[in-house]
């Protein structure tokens, strides 16, 4: 089934969201500010209509794709050579996204998901029985803990994820402009206010010293540490592997130090992490994704399906069909997808849909493709920006 045309579509986001990670906080911003906005694109194929969407985070934490960048390379590079192919040459089009624009891992995300429902509504099967099957499908969520000035509003947040929605895996951001010691008092208030029976990890998002990795996981120790997420810099292999050699047993994601395939190989080979972060936006989509959890089940180590999806229900879908595809001992902690899940706001294009959280946990779409149903009037509605690629 050959590809006619492609539209790209940058969408609001009715409702502001507001986080804050060691690096600085970003802002989902006013309506009519075309920053950090999701970009939707629709593959056109012979009767077949292929969504796929995503939300870069913008102004970046560490990555540099933006809604400008995105819109660009899709109309002008990966769009126009994805013309007249098919939908189902998917090793073909990556290959070409390496080709012809290196890097814009979310560019080339969005299109290789919406590749995947389109080829899913081809054959009539959702997108988890093409690369894998349904392994998995009902799926643990995690709620990420945005930082804050005052430890009560991190632990309302917490509360609300595990009291509201059932949530068992929570998500500390850390690296506090105080000190680490400030983070060790937001774990501590948190593990007293949610109870033992919830895991509780802790993200720096690159931000602590080597120094402070070390102190921070001794004195986390005490209020049972659930796992440590890309405690240092991305690039510092050797760091990471001593951090997970001193922390005896408490596993070390890796998150940051992870986009291609080539990192996949350099952690396993550094010995550096206990699990991959697999985010889609971050590494360019399924395709890719599937490729380093082969690498993963190599180098025995673990996987976690991040991303915030912030009011995405599509990019929540593409994750959910990840997670689904993987056996259980193959993963560790729970999905991060779950503000795509109408718990910040409602999806503004997608306002009515059964993929909703229930005791902490989805259930992976079954329809067709990624299982979601845009709403084409509620699309045109909150579209700020469209775009057409022809060839």
């Amino acid at each position: 089934m050959k590809i006619e045309r492609i539209e790209i579509f940058v969408t609001e986001l009715p409702v502001r969201v507001q986080r804050i990670f060691s690096s600085g906080s970003y802002d989902t911003g006013p309506a009519n500010q075309i920053l950090g906005k999701p970009v939707m694109v629709k593959i056109f194929a012979e009767g077949v209509v292929g969504f796929g969407q995503i939300r870069p985070i913008t102004p970046g934490h560490f990555l540099a794709d933006t809604t400008q960048g995105m819109v660009a390379a899709i109309k002008e590079i990966y769009g126009k050579n994805l013309i007249g192919k098919s939908i189902f040459d998917i090793e073909a089009a990556n290959e070409m996204f390496d080709l012809r624009l290196a890097g814009n891992p979310c560019s080339r995300a969005v299109l290789d998901i919406a590749l995947h429902d389109a080829m899913g509504k081809a054959l009539n099967v959702p997108v988890h029985k093409l690369i894998g099957g349904a392994c998995q499908p009902r799926i643990p969520l995690e709620w990420s803990v945005s930082l804050a000035n005052d430890v009560q509003t991190i632990i309302n947040e917490a509360t609300r994820a595990v009291n509201e929605f059932g949530i068992k895996v929570l998500c500390i951001k850390a690296a506090d402009r105080r000190g680490w010691r400030q983070d060790v008092k937001h774990f501590e208030a948190v593990r007293k206010a949610v109870g033992d029976d919830v895991v509780i990890g802790v993200d720096p998002n690159t931000g602590w010293s080597m120094a402070d990795a070390l102190a921070a996981t001794h004195a986390l120790r005490e209020f049972d540490l659930g796992y440590i997420e890309q405690p240092i810099d991305r690039r510092d292999l050797k760091g990471m592997a001593e951090i997970r050699r001193q922390a005896m047993g408490i596993p070390v994601m890796a998150d940051e130090a992870l986009f291609t395939l080539q990192d996949a190989y350099a952690i396993a080979e550094a010995r550096a992490a206990d699990a991959y972060c697999i985010k889609l936006y971050k590494i360019g989509g399924l395709t890719p994704a599937k490729k380093m959890a082969a690498i993963a089940q190599a180098a025995n180590i673990q996987l976690n399906c991040g991303g915030l999806a912030v009011q995405c229900q599509l990019e929540a879908a593409a994750g959910a069909h990840f997670y689904a595809s993987t056996p259980e001992k193959r993963m560790m902690g729970a999905a991060e997808f779950v503000f795509g899940l109408n718990t910040i706001g409602p999806d503004p294009i997608v306002p009515v849909t059964d993929f909703v959280v229930k005791d902490g946990h989805v259930n992976v779409p079954t329809g067709p493709g990624l299982g979601v149903t845009v709403d084409e009037a509620a699309l045109k509605k909150h579209t700020l920006l469209h775009e057409v690629v022809t060839g």
